[in-house]
């Protein structure tokens, strides 16, 4: 007489999916785990996979099984699909801790535990996460709920110059931090235009955002997207201004230069403007202080300075000579 041979352990399968992928979009090894599973469960009802599954053909249990009755499900080498919840709230916390605590008392013979990802995250997925962030507190925060681009705009203003002086530090950390900033201000003024409250602002939304500078790169980088060719960045600064020139159908080179940016900085970009339209333009001259820094900006962009950088650079030794001289020790 043989002693018989103990039953297969069977398995678990934890099937993962990322919720900022669409549901029913999961990967080949994961709908053929499902499909071949003896049995499918899911606690949660509502998961936003449960419809796909279904119209897969793929029969889902709506159960919460302990991890002593998960291990026993898996008797005789069957092969047991548990699908987490969607929340991400650590709802499936107690099954995985119970089914650790299992296998550490070593008195159950355990199935084997499988975590399957069924759909991964594509860079760009935390931005679903800022989106729907920005919508729940557009609609629950007292004060974001009131906000108008009108009283956001100095808010626009100050994050940028903040990650200016993150770049120039050179932090990384506060760079990161500081772009985080910048690209809230786009989220949420997209997000009020959304809301369709401005009767001189047609509604949009973060997507027309979004697909309007896609159209534009891909329409101002021919030598990318199309049949041109750029071999180097003046050539390729050429191609830009000539399709936003098409674009914009403007009758100047000092079309679209705002007028209202820092002093030094609208000189430099109108004496860009100039030069790469090859316009042979004196500098205009007059008694003052202005016509001065207009000179120096002029020859500043002339010789690839950027005037404002340079004066900034100029300032923030100053302000450490200041320091000094309060007898403060050198900030770095």
């Amino acid at each position: 007489m043989t002693d018989e041979a103990p039953a297969a352990p069977g398995r678990i399968v934890l099937l993962t999916a990322s919720h900022r992928v669409a549901p029913g979009l999961l990967s080949w090894p994961a709908w053929q785990t499902l499909h071949a599973a003896d049995r499918v469960l899911c606690a949660d009802a509502g998961h936003p996979q449960l419809p796909y599954l279904r119209e897969a053909g793929v029969t889902v249990e709506h159960t919460a099984p302990s991890a002593e009755e998960l291990v026993d499900a898996c008797a005789g080498g069957r092969t047991v699909v548990v699908v987490p919840s969607s929340q991400g709230d650590g709802t499936d916390g107690p099954l995985t801790d119970g089914l650790a605590r299992l296998a550490g008392s070593g008195r159950v013979q355990m199935p084997d535990l499988e975590l399957l990802p069924g759909s991964y995250d594509l860079p760009g997925a935390r931005l679903l996460d800022l989106v729907q962030v920005m919508d729940r507190i557009r609609v629950e925060c007292p004060w974001s709920s009131t906000q108008t681009h009108q009283g956001l705009a100095k808010y626009g203003i100050e994050e940028a110059y903040e990650l200016v002086e993150a770049i120039e530090d050179g932090d990384g950390d506060e760079l990161r931090e500081e772009l985080g900033d910048v690209l809230l201000q786009v989220v949420f003024h997209a997000r009020i235009a959304q809301d369709g409250l401005d009767e001189e602002i047609e509604p949009f939304s973060i997507d027309d955002v979004a697909g309007t500078i896609v159209d534009k790169l891909i329409h101002r980088h021919p030598h990318v997207f199309g049949d041109e060719t750029a071999e180097t960045p003046a050539e390729v600064k050429e191609h830009w201004l000539r399709m936003k020139a098409v674009e914009k159908q403007r009758d100047s080179v000092t079309d679209g230069v705002p007028l209202g940016q820092p002093g030094l900085a609208l000189a430099s970009k109108l004496a860009g403007r100039a030069r790469t339209a090859a316009l042979e333009v004196p500098v205009p001259r007059g008694e003052g202080i202005g016509y001065e820094l207009l000179a120096l900006a002029v020859r500043a962009e002339e010789t690839g300075v950027d005037p404002e950088t340079a004066l900034r650079v100029a300032a923030r030794t100053y302000r450490d000579a200041i320091r000094a001289a309060e007898g403060h020790p050198d900030r770095g």
